[in-house]
């Protein structure tokens, strides 16, 4: 007898990122705590994998409705976010930071 699970496909862990050229110029102008927070939520995917990042409570990491559809969001204070997502094909996948703004409700 056969079980599924001999026929699954391996999960491709995500340990990269890549910064976007805006979230690079937004980056500069956010208080510091914030872009410390996303040089340590990039630390951990490098280390761990996206996977393992997005259980962390911390960021809240949840993903986005509408015209963002496909995009996912980690907070990163109380008023900023980050938007990502993951980009690639097949065996070469990364995160690519969209965009560090200000949340607004």
């Amino acid at each position: 007898m056969y079980t599924f699970s001999v026929y699954k496909r391996p999960a491709i862990v995500i340990r990269r990122v890549m910064l976007s050229r805006v979230a690079e110029k937004q980056l500069r102008k956010v208080p510091q705590h914030v872009a410390a927070k996303l040089l340590e939520w990039i630390d951990i995917v490098e280390e761990a994998g996206l996977e393992e990042a997005r259980k962390i409570r911390g960021y809240h990491d949840e993903p986005l409705r509408g015209e963002r559809e496909g995009q996912r969001s980690i907070r990163l204070s109380r008023s900023y976010r980050a938007v990502y997502a993951v980009v690639g094909w097949d065996a070469v996948r990364a995160a690519r930071v969209e965009e560090v703004s200000k949340h607004g409700y």
